[in-house]
C-alpha cells in the first residue's frame, strides 16, 4: 500500500494513476509554457502580500484611541503661585548670559490642543503634556512663553511649574 504524505493511500483511489505520474514537467517551449509563463518573483511575492481594504482605516482607529481633556481651569491660588514661581524663575534665567552661568532645570506640565482636524476633539480639548530640561528663558512681555531646552510654551498653556532643585520652596 502506498502513502499519500504521512496518510496510507486507499487501494480504490480514484487518482492514483495521476499520483503515479508525479509533477508535471514542461519544457520551456512547450505550448503550456507559452501560454503561462514562469512569474517573476516580485510578482509571485505580491499574491501574498497582506491586503488592507480600508485603507488609513486602522489608523483612523488608532487616533481615536488617543484620549483627550478638556483644558483644566486653574484656581485663582494656583495661578498666583504659577505666577510667583514664574518670576522666580525670571530672576534666575532672564538673561542667556544668566542661563548660561547657573542652568536651571524644571519640569513643566502644560496643555496641548488637538490638532486633528479629524477628531471631534478638535481644537475643543487636548492633553496634558509634561517636560523636563533646562530652563532657557522666560519672556514675560513680548511673546509671553517660557523656554525649556528648544521648545516655547505660551503662558496660557501652563498649568504645573516645578523643579527637581528646589528653587520654588518658600
Amino acid at each position: 500500500m502506498e502513502q499519500i504524505g504521512v496518510m496510507p493511500m486507499p487501494a480504490d483511489f480514484k487518482y492514483l494513476d495521476v499520483y503515479r505520474h508525479g509533477r508535471p514537467q514542461h519544457d520551456r517551449f512547450d505550448d503550456f509554457s507559452i501560454r503561462h509563463p514562469k512569474m517573476d518573483v516580485g510578482a509571485r511575492a505580491k499574491l501574498f502580500a497582506p491586503f488592507d481594504a480600508l485603507r488609513g482605516f486602522n489608523f483612523a482607529i488608532s487616533r481615536k484611541e488617543i484620549l483627550y481633556i478638556p483644558k483644566p481651569e486653574l484656581s485663582r491660588e494656583a495661578l498666583r503661585e504659577l505666577n510667583r514661581r514664574l518670576d522666580i524663575l525670571r530672576a534666575l534665567a532672564g538673561s542667556s548670559r544668566a542661563v548660561r552661568a547657573h542652568p536651571v532645570r524644571i519640569c513643566v506640565t502644560y496643555y496641548v490642543p488637538c490638532a486633528d482636524r479629524h477628531s471631534e476633539a478638535y481644537e475643543t480639548q487636548g492633553q496634558l503634556h509634561t517636560a523636563e530640561g533646562i530652563c532657557t528663558g522666560v519672556d514675560p512681555d513680548v511673546r509671553r512663553t517660557l523656554g525649556i531646552d528648544r521648545r516655547q510654551i505660551p503662558f496660557a498653556d501652563l498649568i504645573r511649574l516645578e523643579s527637581p532643585d528646589g528653587i520654588f520652596q518658600r
